[in-house]
């Protein structure tokens, strides 16, 4: 009987048993919202039986047996000095996190660090070491696509922003500037004459610097120091354009309730929500006896991982702490030190366990520098939110925010208090941002799956498919002339002059031979 039941566990076993692919995840972005996505990425992939490498700038507190940790933490030195995330410099201008054309140059760096980093080198120069598809995070550049080159697999983006023309042109085209916009835009569509020319504008001037700007820098860092290391494991060496536009999926850090409907190809995967855990941490006592026993509700105030609020000068500080004492909510703000003087209903962490925050039922409103992150997790628990959007896609998702009709905007300003002040009176005053967000919320669960489940159910149908071509966009592979017709144009053109030509012809032939008989 004994031998029977082990059997059958063997059979059942064997039928259970799960295909253990091997990924490499290369999230080496030195922003500690950016680690919270690729930690969750990692997790989700090893609690569905699979192995990772995991290229990052932040060591995970807790490591499973089958992670292998690649140490980039030499990248945080890269960031900008700290007055660039200055909150005070922020107001008076005196910063470039802004800039566009600083972010990608910055990128850049991280990315060339990333590669020359001994560790990396030392894991794309072991031959020994093989991937069944690669995952990168993106990042204004395209760079990382070499490693998928190295390793002769399929090759994954993810974006931890909502899709735009950068990435949709990666596996698809570029989407009509008429009714999109791009990363850095607070504009939403529907759009009005000066918007469209505006998006248009930014559109072709972002082009010409991702050619004439990036793709240069792209091409040097690959032949410098992917094919050298391709050609010492392959016979062959692929050309970079190759590998940039040979992506079998985009994982998009994205949801509609968040974002808007955009055109986009079957194998662009919206996987927004993630990181967030199925069970919610519990708070710890104190947070949760203060939370339980807040009888008119609790306004919960963080301005993110990145922005500290010490760096708030300090007639703002003042000014809020007094702004927020008016009030008979309890306010949690998330904050970096004790603050002398706080109003009775003002309790001051400094450090939030902000998912477990919003999902308590006593949690009314979230004031919040409007994050990707923090705009999923409002949505998620279903909490109304002030948005105080400081660089950024921050400023684009607090604007879709206000249009979706549960938040409200909020400058970064030495007079924000007074404008704070007000749009909390308007969000508890009024029930309809609470009632709009708990009909988003609806919408945001309403998936056949969660998000993290379609997350490794499409990472691992791309390895079962040898790298799902099936998904990819036709729209891919025509070139630029041919989707606007100019072929045609210029066929019907050549057409139109060798029949001027002909018609001149024999209008002469006529005409000669009419005047000769005349005569």
């Amino acid at each position: 009987m004994l031998k029977k039941m082990q059997c059958l566990m063997l059979i059942l076993a064997t039928l259970c048993e799960v295909n253990a692919y091997r990924y490499l995840l290369v999230s080496p972005i030195p922003g500690k919202s950016h680690a919270i996505l690729g930690e969750a990425l990692v997790e989700n992939l090893v609690n569905a039986g699979h192995e990772v490498t995991y290229i990052t700038s932040f060591i995970p507190d807790k490591l499973h047996s089958r992670v292998t940790i690649v140490d980039v933490s030499e990248n945080i030195k890269r960031l900008p000095e700290e007055e660039s995330f200055n909150i005070t410099a922020i107001m008076d201008g005196k910063n470039k996190i802004s800039s566009i054309a600083f972010l990608a140059s910055l990128m850049m760096n991280i990315s060339k660090d990333t590669i020359e980093n001994p560790n990396v080198q030392k894991l794309i120069t072991d031959r020994t070491q093989t991937f069944d598809a690669v995952i990168s995070e993106w990042m204004f550049n395209e760079v990382y696509a070499g490693f998928a080159g190295i390793f002769n697999c399929p090759f994954i983006w993810f974006s931890s922003i909502e899709p735009h023309w950068v990435l949709l042109e990666l596996v698809d085209e570029m989407p009509n500037p008429a009714y999109t916009a791009t990363v850095s835009s607070n504009r939403i569509p529907p759009l009005t004459f000066e918007e469209r020319v505006t998006e248009l504008y930014s559109q072709i001037v972002g082009r010409l610097m991702k050619t004439f700007l990036v793709s240069g820098l792209e091409h040097e860092i690959y032949n410098d120091i992917f094919v050298p290391v391709i050609r010492n494991r392959h016979n062959f060496v692929p050309d970079f354009e190759t590998l940039r536009y040979n992506a079998s999926l985009l994982l998009s850090n994205s949801h509609l309730s968040m974002g808007i409907a955009a055109k986009l190809p079957p194998n662009v995967i919206c996987i927004g929500g993630y990181h967030i855990k199925p069970n919610v941490k519990p708070l710890p006592e104190d947070l949760q006896q203060l939370m339980d026993n807040a009888k008119h509700g609790v306004i919960y105030f963080s301005m993110g991982s990145t922005l500290r609020s010490t760096n708030f000068p300090d007639d703002v500080k003042k000014e809020l702490l007094e702004m927020f004492g008016k009030f008979k909510q309890t306010v949690i703000w998330k904050f970096e030190e004790q603050l002398p003087n706080s109003p009775s209903n003002v309790h001051i962490v400094q450090w939030a366990p902000q998912q477990s925050i919003l999902a308590h039922e006593n949690c009314i409103l979230f004031i919040t520098h409007g994050g990707l992150l923090s705009t999923t997790e409002t949505v998620h628990y279903g909490v109304p939110t002030i948005g105080i959007p400081v660089f950024g896609d921050q400023f684009v998702n607090v604007a879709r925010a206000v249009k979706k009709g549960f938040a409200l905007k909020v400058d970064l300003s030495h007079t924000m208090a007074s404008d704070l002040e007000i749009a909390i009176g308007k969000i508890l005053d009024n029930p309809k941002y609470t009632t709009r967000i708990k009909e988003l919320s609806q919408i945001y669960h309403d998936r056949p799956v969660p998000p993290a489940k379609e997350l490794v159910h499409w990472v691992e149908h791309v390895v079962k498919t040898r790298g799902a071509v099936h998904l990819r966009s036709p729209a891919l592979m025509v070139p630029w002339y041919q989707k606007l017709y100019i072929d045609l144009i210029l066929v019907i053109l050549v057409i139109v002059i060798i029949l001027k030509y002909v018609f001149r012809y024999l209008y002469s032939i006529l005409f000669t031979k009419r005047k000769e008989k005349v005569n």
